[in-house]
């Protein structure tokens, strides 16, 4: 179904990003893995890209926070894969704290990497995607971004920012043939999760039970070949926000 497509995917090596990559490889899609840190773990997202699927697979370290550090990353993709039609922006913080007390550097290193770096991401690919003709963009959002969730402010603000990004981006490349849309995850078992078991939240979840990231990339998969749907906010909350 993607056979023939590159998609970059950052966050990649871990949790939701991981699945992702995993879920569009199965697809047939070459996979970049963009990465902030861990090069073991984005590795062997890669390696089992290729094994499982036979796909083309790569890992980038990049701190998509950077202007310049995102702009050579895209480069270098360009210069290995030849192009690129997917974007998954996946990155993303947290460094939660109560308003009255949150350090300015902590609203700003959430803000920088989860809407920042989205923009920045999109700013170097939109060339590639212009050239193609073609381009899907999926911006991962949050609940938090729909209802807002208390001590996490500038985690908030980031995922709210991504969802008007989203829109505008989504009308203004409308018609270039480029899309873009946003996946709003609920409480999904992750390393970020794992200490929201005691969470009173979980209990307003309708379905009852936290997603998992294969939830996640589901929604992701049918974003990118949903020819017909752009500018869309998709939740996967288990019912949360509705």
């Amino acid at each position: 179904m993607l056979k023939g497509k590159t998609a970059v995917i950052t966050g990649g090596s871990r949790g939701i990003g991981a699945a992702i990559a995993y879920q569009l490889a199965s697809m047939g899609a070459d996979i970049a893995v963009v990465y902030a840190s861990n090069a073991a773990a984005a590795e062997a997202v890669c390696s089992q890209c290729r094994q499982d699927y036979g796909v083309k697979a790569n890992a980038y370290r990049c701190d998509v926070a950077d202007f310049a550090s995102a702009k050579e990353t895209v480069a270098q993709i360009k210069a290995d894969f030849g192009t690129a039609q997917i974007l998954v922006n996946n990155a993303g913080i947290t460094r939660d704290g109560m308003i009255a007390m949150m350090k300015e550097e902590d609203f700003d290193a959430v803000l920088d990497t989860n809407l920042k770096g989205a923009f920045h991401m999109i700013r170097h690919m939109t060339g590639l995607f212009i050239r193609n003709r073609e381009g899907c963009i999926v911006n991962i959002s949050s609940v938090a971004g729909l209802m807002g969730n208390a001590g996490q402010c500038n985690y908030s603000a980031s995922k709210a920012g991504l969802i008007g990004l989203t829109k505008s981006v989504a009308k203004e490349l409308a018609p270039k043939g480029i899309r873009c849309n946003a996946v709003a995850p609920g409480f999904i078992a992750t390393d970020m999760t794992e200490n929201q078991a005691d969470n009173p939240l979980l209990k307003l979840i309708p379905l009852g039970t936290m997603g998992q990231a294969s939830d996640v990339a589901q929604a992701v998969a049918f974003l990118v070949t949903a020819k017909y749907v752009t500018g869309e906010v998709l939740r996967v909350d288990g019912g949360i926000a509705m």
